[in-house]
């Protein structure tokens, strides 16, 4: 969907258009879970961060201040994953284990990654997940993160750094 439709698509939503409402979801869902996923570490609390992020928004009403709606919806999922780390600590949340478990190389692999990640600070991390996953550019990553351009961009390679060190 081009940013057009989909601007028009989540205008169409915020005045509780059920139909537009499941265009969003349906375009937004998959990168919506990855970054909270990668952001908290955990499926099952994916899953629900992920539920709340949808019921917010089609509760949320009209707001003609939203100029970028795919940038508000992932940076309200990463204020939601952010709220949730702070609330829960890691040792209180379970272990989560793949689904698929039909191929175990790409289990393998899915699971050196996702150590690797978890092992970056919570703000490499993020900045990782903004880039690749949500596929924000740098200076909207400074501007969501509240932080200049070159400390985005020097996390980022920080992270990447150690990425490769650790796989």
């Amino acid at each position: 969907m081009d940013e057009k439709v989909f601007k028009s698509k989540f205008a169409e939503m915020l005045t509780g258009d059920r139909a537009a409402f499941t265009d969003i979801y349906n375009e937004m869902k998959t990168p919506v879970f990855t970054v909270i996923l990668r952001l908290v570490q955990n499926r099952a609390e994916a899953e629900d961060l992920m539920q709340e992020l949808f019921l917010r928004l089609l509760r949320h009403g009209k707001d003609d201040n939203i100029k970028n709606p795919r940038a508000y919806i992932f940076m309200t999922a990463r204020n939601i994953a952010i709220d949730s780390l702070r609330k829960y600590s890691a040792e209180e949340l379970p272990e989560d284990m793949p689904d698929d478990r039909s191929n175990e190389i790409d289990s393998c692999r899915k699971l050196d990654i996702e150590s690797a990640l978890a092992k970056l600070s919570t703000a490499e991390r993020e900045t990782v997940v903004l880039h690749l996953n949500a596929g924000f550019k740098f200076k909207e990553i400074a501007k969501i993160q509240n932080i200049p351009l070159g400390t985005a961009l020097f996390r980022y390679n920080s992270a990447v750094k150690k990425l490769r060190e650790l796989l």
